[in-house]
């Protein structure tokens, strides 16, 4: 009998190291989440603050902020810089016809994403549409905090099930339960 032979249809687990078991699956590792939580949680709400209470992003003249960032990182893709051609395609097609639209979305969202973070509800997601950000924001040639931000958000993401263990996720996930802990009713 062959290796194939022998495994076919046997569902094969291959257990965590040590270090990934304790990081991903131990609510122990919760104070470490806490504090990268609360320190990504912190840059969020900061810069999500900034945007929400200038005018330029939220209130009578919308998108002009984002509309002054958007042209920079067309003008860098027109040099060759850091912005890619089928990114700027999206930012000039998309994004600036749309951009009050999307001044709101960035406000609210980096707020929300900062909010989710702080207080532990619903971490995974939080942190998820927080690395998405931070990919387009990089995407766009902007590099400042954004590698640091985007790698902490994507571990956060990761170890979703404890990360939110000092916050409302404790009680939260519980409630709403898992795609894969829910029992099926039958009608």
């Amino acid at each position: 009998m062959t290796i194939k032979e022998e495994l076919k249809g046997k569902n094969i687990i291959i257990p965590d190291n040590p270090v990934s078991n304790f990081l991903f699956n131990n609510t122990r590792s919760g104070l470490l989440w806490l504090i990268v939580r609360l320190y990504l949680g912190y840059a969020w709400v900061d810069a999500g603050w900034h945007k929400v209470t200038s005018d330029a992003w939220v209130g009578s003249n919308a998108g002009a902020g984002l509309t002054g960032f958007i042209n920079g990182a067309l003008g860098k893709a027109a040099d060759g810089k850091d912005v890619t051609g089928w990114y700027a395609s999206f930012l000039e097609n998309a994004v600036l016809p749309n951009a009050k639209v999307f001044s709101y979305m960035v406000a609210f969202g980096e707020l929300l994403v900062g909010l989710g973070l702080i207080l532990g509800l619903l971490t995974g997601v939080a942190a998820f549409f927080g690395a998405f950000m931070n990919a387009s924001f990089l995407f766009a040639g902007t590099l400042s905090s954004n590698p640091l931000l985007f790698i902490l958000a994507t571990w956060i993401v990761l170890g979703w099930k404890v990360a939110g263990w000092y916050g409302l996720d404790r009680w939260a996930l519980p409630l709403l339960g898992t795609p894969w802990g829910r029992k099926k009713t039958s009608s």
